[in-house]
């Protein structure tokens, strides 16, 4: 099946959230800044190393049954990467003092971590994602996954490592610390479909 949301691989972690309002919370226990900084640049390696020198010609096929090829998946990664940066956005305005409203006693609270959501929904995002990079080769979608993920890491740096334990659910629906969502989704999502299009 071609991915259907954007934070995940869809044999491992992309059907958390099959309906509008259901979330999957990551497992995983909230990083350091020092160990989510070498996850997200060993990472950025190993896409490298294992799609940098690999034939053209072997993204053209598929890899998911009724769905994308190679070389749309890695358009898929290329393009959501630049997400990212903003899960630290969606933590600091969490993080920071709600103003009380007018006439009421306490703040309103919400049981469901703060989130963003893109126009028309994650599935219509990464399709329009992928159909803009019909033409581009992929030297082109590595040069963009490279140019955004080195934006993500430098977001990161410069990131209050206290942030990093702030709940937080992705656009996709994952939902837990902004570290934990971001190993998931920046290492784990990546590496997964790293996976997919080498065929391990």
């Amino acid at each position: 099946m071609q991915p259907s949301k954007g934070d995940a691989r869809p044999d491992k972690i992309e059907n958390e959230s099959s309906e509008e309002g259901q979330t999957m919370a990551t497992e995983q226990a909230t990083p350091t800044k020092t160990e989510l900084l070498a996850a997200l640049r060993s990472s950025a390696r190993e896409v490298q190393a294992k799609l940098g020198e690999r034939p053209a010609e072997t993204f053209e096929e598929g890899r998911y049954e009724n769905g994308w090829s190679g070389r749309q998946i890695f358009a898929h990664v290329a393009s959501i990467e630049w997400t990212y940066p903003r899960l630290i956005d969606i933590a600091k305005q969490a993080a920071a003092p709600s103003p009380e409203k007018p006439g009421r006693d306490e703040p309103e609270q919400s049981d469901q971590p703060p989130t963003r959501t893109m126009r028309g929904g994650v599935d219509d995002y990464n399709q329009r994602q992928v159909e803009k990079r019909a033409q581009a080769s992929v030297a082109e979608l590595l040069a963009e996954f490279k140019k955004n993920r080195t934006a993500t890491i430098a977001a990161v740096e410069q990131l209050d490592e206290a942030l990093l334990a702030t709940p937080i659910r992705s656009a996709g629906g994952i939902s837990g610390t902004l570290g934990s969502v971001i190993q998931m989704v920046a290492v784990a999502h990546v590496l997964g479909h790293v996976s997919d299009i080498v065929g391990d």
